[in-house]
């Protein structure tokens, strides 16, 4: 996350606060001044009073010693999921397919060459990565990340597939540029994708796009299965014709809310009975 803008309006302050919510990692769960200063190359003076303001807005807590996240955090990202409105128009859908695949589904979008989870509904199932809300895997990897590549201008790709993945994550596949070239070129003439054990081991998905009022690709919605138990057969000939028509049916809504007027009224006034 840089911190030094490219205007006069860009706030540094700002830039070194969020620098220090995300140098939390899965690993380290609780910092210490010193491991911050040292996760974000602050003075430790500069660390201390950035911990303390965000113990005081209730993001950090101390603890132990150092200083640990609070659940509030979640909050900022809730907030860019409400901001979309995809997840109340997802959600029904989602639990119905998951009702009849028995399959954990998910719907993500891109950051960079990552993919980022933005809704999920799951079943228990001993898998290889444990996914939630806000986890991020590289995009190529996966079916959600090829369809939603897939969707981009071709020649945008190459630039974004060059960014590294902020996911700390090695995939098991990796190919050269003419190998992902011909897997996108494959997605975009069917409309779906599929990965098979190409991001972990045991893990295998189908994913098709979701789709605004106007067509553009907003989001790419999959089902996860394990290899050990479900057949690539399975996938493609039980699981995908249900996937294609729950991502028609989330689209339709996505674009008829989209559609719909929205009315406000003046803080402080009350609804006319």
């Amino acid at each position: 996350m840089p911190r030094e803008g490219t205007g006069p309006d860009f706030i540094e302050a700002l830039a070194r606060g969020l620098e220090v919510i995300t140098a939390f990692q899965p690993r380290r769960p609780v910092m210490s001044l010193t491991d911050m200063a040292q996760a974000t190359g602050l003075a430790r003076p500069t660390a201390r009073r950035i911990l303390l303001t965000l113990a005081e807005l209730g993001y950090v807590r101390q603890q132990g010693g150092g200083f640990a996240l609070t659940p509030r955090v979640l909050d900022l990202g809730v907030a860019y999921v409400r901001s979309m409105g995809l997840w109340d128009v997802a959600r029904p859908h989602l639990e119905r397919l998951v009702e009849r695949t028995n399959e954990s589904c998910s719907i993500a979008q891109l950051d960079g060459s990552d993919i980022v989870y933005v809704a999920r509904v799951s079943v228990p199932r001993i898998v290889t990565l444990a996914v939630q809300i806000g986890t991020r895997f590289p995009a190529l990897q996966t079916s959600l990340g090829k369809v939603l590549l897939a969707a981009l201008p071709p020649d945008d790709v190459a630039g974004i597939l060059a960014e590294p993945t902020r996911s700390g994550l090695v995939p098991v596949w990796r190919p050269d540029r003419a190998e992902w070239e011909s897997e996108l070129r494959e997605v975009r003439a069917r409309g779906w994708a599929m990965t098979d054990e190409q991001l972990a081991k045991g893990i295998r998905s189908v994913a098709a796009p979701l789709r605004d009022g106007s067509g553009r690709v907003v989001a790419s919605v999959n089902v996860n299965a394990h290899a050990a138990e479900t057949s690539v057969e399975t996938l493609l000939h039980d699981y995908l014709p249900l996937l294609l028509h729950t991502a028609g049916e989330i689209s339709v809504d996505f674009a008829r809310r989209d559609s719909a007027p929205h009315l406000t009224r003046p803080a402080g006034t009350a609804a006319k009975p």
